[in-house]
């Protein structure tokens, strides 16, 4: 009996002893387990808030760019990617809801904006990152990004003579980097450009090599080295003669332009009141009703109709700008589709962070964090 109750206790000490390890270890599983969901919380934390961070950076601050065509070459390169601040001439709060750093968005959902005011309007020889106005998309700020230089302000009157942009009466010379056709004159067409040369200057589109007159696309600094040479003769810009196609593809059309002799225009300003006649009707009424939201028809007797009243003048509701790329021969810009509206602006682009070349595989080193002038 003695000995029952013994090994009775001595069974109930051992379980309550195994009990105890079996708790311990239990015990330090959970300790193992804990830190491991915590490290998982807070990597998804980090993730979120980075998320947020940048959506508000770039929502508010600012935004990024890739160069995805040559209409602003030798200025910017395609593969340049670019820093745009959207502070120099004031955020423009969020027009639509999608998904972040998408091109997803709810369509039929838009919400009124307004810009924050900025530091800077935009200037003359600025290169801006804008919405492309002639896209058919309803909603601004889904629009197509485009980079081009404003080369006219509001309330100027802007034209192109034989290349030479021209705003109110001055001639404005091309700046550093901007390329155009030129047509070098040779005194003997057996002499060819050296091509080895012309590529060490970044000249390689020339056609007509062999014969009495070469075009080629360059800056004007890299012709006037071409001048120099004592088999050229002259140099002078390749100018386009008038056809029916460039006359339908202007802004307006029909009016005899073309992309090399264009205008005279007036640029719309805010505040400003223009008569509406034949001119400022053909000039201004994609204006007044496609970025100014008023509906507008002609009616048989000849008068202007404006959200169904008859109309003798108009008011411009906001300002416009005249942009073109620094690649004249190859740029699709004012000349073709017409004003930029203040509302469709961007921002200032500022720098090229990242340059990739497609053809060599690599990046433009030299290109990085380099200032756009």
């Amino acid at each position: 009996m003695g000995k029952s109750r013994a090994d009775a206790r001595r069974e109930e000490r051992k379980k309550r002893k195994a009990g105890r390890q079996t708790s311990r270890k239990g015990s330090g599983s959970t300790k193992e387990s804990g830190p491991q969901k915590g490290k998982l919380r807070e990597w998804i934390d980090a993730m979120v808030f980075a998320v947020v961070v940048m959506v508000i950076l770039r929502t508010l601050f600012f935004d990024l760019f890739r160069i995805p065509t040559p209409s602003m070459e030798k200025t910017l390169l395609v593969g340049d990617y670019l820093f745009v601040s959207k502070l120099h001439y004031g955020t423009r709060t969020p027009m639509t809801l999608g998904i972040p750093f998408t091109s997803v968005y709810l369509k039929g959902l838009s919400f009124p904006h307004f810009r924050i005011p900025g530091f800077s309007s935009v200037k003359k020889g600025d290169a801006v990152v804008f919405n492309w106005p002639a896209d058919d998309v309803d909603v601004i700020e889904r629009r197509m990004h485009y980079i081009k230089r404003i080369v006219g302000l509001p309330g100027e009157t802007i034209q192109i003579v034989n290349k030479r942009v021209v705003v109110d009466g001055m001639g404005q010379d091309l700046m550093p980097g901007m390329q155009q056709l030129w047509k070098i004159h040779k005194s003997d067409p057996r002499v060819q450009l050296p091509r080895l040369a012309l590529e060490e200057m970044g000249i390689t589109n020339v056609q007509g090599a062999d014969q009495p007159v070469v075009q080629l696309m360059a800056t004007e600094q890299a012709v006037q080295t071409i001048a120099a040479w004592p088999w050229v003769e002259r140099v002078e810009p390749s100018i386009l003669p008038y056809n029916a196609v460039y006359d339908a593809a202007m802004y307006p059309p029909g009016q005899g332009w073309t992309p090399d002799n264009f205008g005279p225009i007036k640029i719309p300003q805010e505040g400003e009141t223009i008569p509406l006649n034949d001119e400022t009707w053909t000039a201004y009424e994609t204006v007044i009703s496609r970025y100014e939201g008023h509906t507008t028809s002609q009616a048989a007797t000849g008068q202007y109709i404006i959200d169904g009243q008859v109309a003798t003048q108009y008011t411009f509701e906001q300002d416009y700008y005249f942009a073109m790329g620094d690649n004249r021969d190859n740029s699709e810009d004012s000349r073709f589709w017409g004003f930029v509206p203040m509302d469709h602006v961007v921002g200032k682009a500022l720098l090229v962070y990242f340059s990739w070349d497609k053809d060599a595989m690599l990046p433009r080193f030299s290109r990085l964090f380099s200032l756009i002038h």
